[in-house]
């Protein structure tokens, strides 16, 4: 079990059926880079974190993180409803990356990560 696994029955008990909005994330050095997203509807609780990691990997990216959000507190919403909403979230998180804290941020290991403010680092001088 993984914390991944934990929220995903949480939430899919709370609603019977939700849409997740999926931003796959590069991460290291200092970065957190957008790689690539998706939308699934989420019909039961049986994925477990190792066969999303295998979707996550499907996507070609050396990814370090993903992000999720609901779609929207409805549960399940339409294909074009879920694609507007994650061209909205990836514009917006294109802006403002302290976005991911409003959303579940899990780890190659489906453990839950938190996003903190970076410290501003003193210039490297030759």
């Amino acid at each position: 079990m993984t914390d991944f696994d934990d929220w995903l029955r949480a939430t899919f008990a709370e609603t019977d059926g939700f849409t997740v909005l999926i931003v796959v994330l590069g991460l290291g050095g200092g970065r957190v880079d957008l790689l690539k997203s998706a939308h699934l509807h989420v019909i039961g609780d049986d994925i477990d974190w190792p066969r999303m990691a295998e979707h996550l990997d499907g996507s070609g990216m050396a990814w370090g993180g993903v992000v999720m959000f609901r779609a929207g507190r409805e549960g399940l919403v339409a294909d074009d409803i879920a694609r507007d909403r994650l061209d909205q979230l990836a514009r917006a998180l294109n802006g403002d990356r302290t976005l991911i804290r409003d959303g579940e941020f899990f780890n190659r290991d489906g453990l839950r990560m938190r996003l903190d403010d970076a410290e501003p680092q003193p210039p490297v001088l030759n």
